[in-house]
């Protein structure tokens, strides 16, 4: 059964639209990024899952049961959700042990301390119960926010950019720390965050949104190899766009020649659009009645980040060839891939 399921979610406030006709469904153990630049929606649909904020159309559930829509609403604190907030929100006056049992009810003094015991094992926090917010480190103090969202045992967590209070030396790590705890208790979680790079280590899917809207949803790979537009390719990684005329059902001409398809083309022959390319699917070789002419050269170590101009078109090429200098001439090459054209 799905945990979460949003069925035609609008909201709005003062009459401007914050979330509009938004649809998305969340599997059980299932971990999705709500990925967006400021402003677009997705820290509002995360508070309207929590129950913080009102929604005008449509319907929130969770494992079949309605939160919101239809004339119910069901408070935050009874929704079985769990969050995680940017700045911990822990209890400055409360030490660690009490933080994470906080919200754990109905349990006697036995099961409570076995509770507490299996969380501080669970976020590596052994001995610490009674140490106060302010004597751990940044990383620490979200370990304690984890373990008091799962001690309640949610059915849902919602974690809010938990990770941008956390120094950058230490934040992969973390977020794949706290992926294999969430995953090793089979939780499914909504994650807000405007870093695409935070959302391809953290998330098993993208939902990507624009102006209250999620205009493409799935698994990273796919959003970053298929985006269903140029604000979608933007977004997800840096690329180039060469015009094309398509000639068959599998080719088209380009200014650096003939390029191949793996997949069928869903464009008619003769069609003028725009291919993406990222980067690394652009091959340089050395030619001296090359096409092309390197104009720039970056060293990043394993690879060199070349800028090369082809008629009137600049494009940024990611290569393992490093011996390239600017000024040389060079033949470009897309090995046969499934384009992408706009």
């Amino acid at each position: 059964m799905s945990t979460l399921t949003i069925e035609n979610v609008f909201s709005d406030y003062q009459g401007q639209v914050i979330l509009n006709g938004l649809n998305l469904t969340l599997q059980q153990g299932e971990i999705v990024a709500l990925l967006g630049p400021s402003g677009c929606g997705k820290t509002t649909l995360l508070r309207a899952i929590a129950g913080l904020q009102p929604i005008s159309q449509g319907t929130i559930q969770i494992n079949g049961n309605t939160l919101t829509g239809d004339g119910i609403f069901i408070p935050s604190e009874l929704r079985g959700v769990g969050m995680i907030f940017q700045d911990y929100a822990l209890f400055p006056h409360l030490n660690v042990a009490d933080n994470i049992l906080f919200g754990v009810k109905g349990l006697n003094k036995i099961e409570r301390q076995a509770r507490l015991d299996e969380m501080l094992e669970l976020v590596k926090l052994n001995g610490l119960g009674q140490r106060y917010p302010h004597e751990l480190s940044g990383g620490q103090q979200q370990r304690v926010s984890i373990a008091r969202a799962l001690a309640y045992e949610p059915q849902l967590l919602l974690l809010d950019e938990p990770f941008s209070n956390i120094d950058a030396q230490v934040r992969n790590e973390m977020m794949l720390e706290i992926r294999s705890i969430l995953k090793l208790r089979n939780v499914s979680a909504v994650f807000v965050t405007h870093s695409k790079d935070e959302a391809f280590v953290f998330a098993d899917k993208l939902a990507l949104f624009k102006q209250g809207a999620i205009i493409q949803h799935g698994l990273a790979e796919d959003l970053y190899a298929y985006p269903t537009d140029r604000y979608v390719a933007e977004f997800l990684g840096s690329g180039n766009y060469l015009p094309i005329r398509v000639t068959n059902s599998q080719q088209v001409s380009s200014p650096i020649g003939l390029l191949q398809s793996s997949a069928a083309i869903n464009y008619p022959v003769d069609y003028q659009g725009h291919l993406l390319l990222r980067p690394q699917q652009v091959e340089l070789v050395a030619d001296d009645n090359g096409v092309a002419t390197i104009i720039d050269r970056r060293f990043l170590g394993t690879v060199c980040h070349y800028w090369v101009k082809v008629e009137e078109h600049c494009l940024e090429v990611k290569s393992q060839i490093l011996q390239l200098s600017p000024g040389q001439k060079v033949n470009l090459f897309a090995p046969t891939h499934p384009l992408v054209i706009f």
